[in-house]
């Protein structure tokens, strides 16, 4: 795996392999790496001759009070899980190359960003989908895959992607789990063995009213304050538990066919997401 630092040599190889007839995919990350990053390798490596991962830790998608400071950089172990993964090119750019001025240009996604996550980190999928297009602009990937972790994430590249007519396919990952059910994220290591384990609840408390959907309730305010008492109980400081049509990320109503269930909730000073999806026949 050649890793490089520069637009101008990513570019460079880019070219080199297009000139040779070659396809490209593309895994844009924050670092950290952890087995759900490495299923996205895997996954483009799938559909593309050859893979690129961007390592960056992004400013303008955090907040004042976030933790970008304190995001853990593990270039050294990273690079090692994805040349082991068949990773082809990293990308591992300093702010200063990905923001060399002050930046004046934005992307922004109407609609998609105000509920859920958006609702209560405002700016950050301005610095996402930002971001994103920027990378977008370096790489020219055919195909690039996301996880369905972050599906707000995953729907607002996607509105981006139509809207600005980018030429890359967008491929949803499977959420990686572990065995108790918590979602795999950088955060996680934030956590103690304890508290991980008890995250599990978070997962097991969507697929409770998944089910409960699933066999006829349609009381949604109902079904979303039983599971933000239950993970209240369990210890969490729930953030949103909302149930959405997974088209619009509006409130869901009881018509709706296509549903996220979603959830952000804070254990000890880590904030944790997760979701599931399910579809159901129309309500006569």
């Amino acid at each position: 795996m050649k890793t490089v630092h520069t637009i101008a040599e990513t570019r460079q190889q880019v070219r080199d392999w297009r000139q040779a007839g070659l396809t490209i995919g593309f895994v844009p990350t924050m670092g950290n790496l952890h087995a759900g990053h490495i299923s996205l390798i895997d996954e483009a490596r799938r559909h593309a001759d050859k893979v690129v991962a961007s390592i960056f830790v992004n400013p303008t998608q955090f907040g004042p009070s976030e933790d970008f400071d304190s995001y853990p950089r593990t270039l050294e172990a990273d690079s090692e899980k994805l040349a082991a993964a068949g990773c082809d090119l990293l990308f591992a750019p300093s702010v200063d190359e990905m923001y060399p001025e002050k930046n004046r240009t934005w992307v922004d996604v109407d609609d998609l960003g105000d509920y859920l996550c958006g609702a209560s980190r405002p700016g950050h999928f301005r610095g996402v989908s930002t971001v994103v297009s920027k990378l977008f602009n370096i790489v020219l990937p055919d195909i690039a895959c996301f996880g369905e972790k972050d599906f707000q994430q995953l729907a607002i590249i996607r509105r981006m992607v139509q809207d600005l007519f980018f030429p890359v396919r967008i491929i949803a990952v499977a959420t990686a789990r572990e065995a108790n059910g918590l979602a795999m994220s950088s955060r996680n290591g934030y956590l103690s063995t304890a508290q991980k384990q008890q995250a599990g609840a978070i997962h097991a408390t969507l697929q409770a009213l998944k089910a409960r959907i699933e066999a006829g309730e349609r009381d949604y305010p109902a079904l979303v304050q039983a599971g933000t008492d239950q993970l209240t109980q369990a210890g969490f400081v729930v953030d949103y538990l909302s149930i959405n049509h997974a088209g619009t990320l509006a409130p869901a109503t009881s018509p709706d066919s296509h549903l996220l269930i979603a959830v952000a909730a804070k254990l000890g000073t880590t904030r944790l997401i997760d979701n599931v999806s399910l579809s159901i026949a129309r309500d006569r």
